[in-house]
């Protein structure tokens, strides 16, 4: 598994194909030039520099935690995101979800498309733990 931001990875599948997933129910600030970065830029009133920083900051988190291991992945009601992405949940095997995780800690924000919601509501209350514990990008 390789890690390209904080909420996309790269996996190799059993059968041997390499996938990009899309982490399912989660949204990092962009570290790359794109729409989704000038987006971020004008809805959270931080500066372009400061989205980068955290987004880079939510992808180490991503990367010492998932990049190299073997995760196992749980689809949702959707396959593929509009990108072609494999829209997946990403479990390690003692059973924590990767996607609260990030969550918890505060490196991920929310973000929520249906039918894709199984569990919103553990997700809600991971980032309102984040929100008040001041963890991640909930720092000020």
């Amino acid at each position: 598994m390789r890690v390209v931001d904080g909420d996309t990875i790269r996996v190799r599948l059993a059968n041997g194909r390499t996938e990009r997933v899309r982490l399912i129910g989660m949204d990092t600030p962009e570290v790359y030039e794109s729409e989704k970065l000038e987006r971020d830029v004008r809805e959270s009133g931080r500066s372009r520099a400061e989205i980068q920083a955290l987004g880079r900051l939510a992808s180490d988190f991503t990367r010492k935690r998932l990049d190299g291991r073997s995760v196992g992945l749980e689809l949702d009601v959707q396959l593929r995101d509009r990108y072609g992405r494999l829209l997946a949940y990403v479990w390690f095997a003692n059973g924590t979800l990767f996607n609260a995780l990030i969550l918890r800690e505060g490196y991920a924000q929310i973000l929520t498309i249906p039918p894709d919601v199984k569990y919103v509501e553990l997700f809600v209350a991971c980032q309102r733990e984040a929100r008040e514990n001041n963890r991640g990008l909930w720092t000020r």
